[in-house]
């Protein structure tokens, strides 16, 4: 929270749709704390991101975007150190941007190879990304963010776990967002 509060609230609305997915894939009380914890440290790497990168207004340059494609790797060492024993929740953390057709980063991996827990925090990840307000785009709405996820189904993103979120009921959604009076009001809900 204190190096960049849009990650962090962007980190707790990451977690609460994961938990609301944990209860519709009905996992049990500790592989949804797996989960829940690995979708909220997500993108703990990235406080090893300059201010400069993290909080930039613009594109970033082809260095920064080198240097931002390390948080995953980064925050999973800072698990690997502190909490050695949570590999679930570190490979959620290493491998949150890896893409179902092999073209996400840091390592190339695709489907299966890719742990489930992972795949699922992609699909959470990117539609929360989708639905918020950046400095140089507007958030999308619900339907145009699950819309982009169906498109991307099967390249970006493990088809099953989009199928299983895609049914998630409105008021689990709407509950984590009310939209366009402004996402970062929900985080206190």
């Amino acid at each position: 929270m204190e190096k960049d509060v849009d990650t962090y609230e962007h980190s707790l609305r990451v977690g609460k749709l994961a938990k609301s997915m944990a209860l519709m894939m009905s996992l049990n009380l500790a592989h949804t704390r797996q989960l829940v914890i690995g979708c909220c440290l997500h993108d703990i790497g990235k406080i090893y991101m300059p201010d400069l990168i993290l909080k930039k207004d613009t594109s970033l340059t082809e260095r920064e975007w080198r240097m931002m494609k390390q948080h995953p790797v980064l925050g999973a060492d800072i698990l690997k150190i502190h909490a050695p024993e949570e590999q679930v929740i570190i490979d959620i953390v290493e491998f949150h941007h890896e893409r179902w057709n092999g073209t996400g980063y840091p390592y190339g991996l695709s489907g299966v190879d890719i742990p489930a827990f992972a795949r699922i925090c992609t699909i959470i990840d990117s539609f929360d990304s989708m639905l918020s307000d950046r400095p140089y785009r507007s958030g999308m709405s619900l339907e145009e963010a699950k819309e982009e996820l169906r498109r991307h189904s099967g390249t970006q993103f493990d088809r099953q776990y989009v199928e299983v979120f895609l049914q998630m009921p409105g008021e689990m959604l709407h509950h984590s967002y009310a939209r366009r009076e402004g996402i970062n009001s929900t985080v206190q809900s």
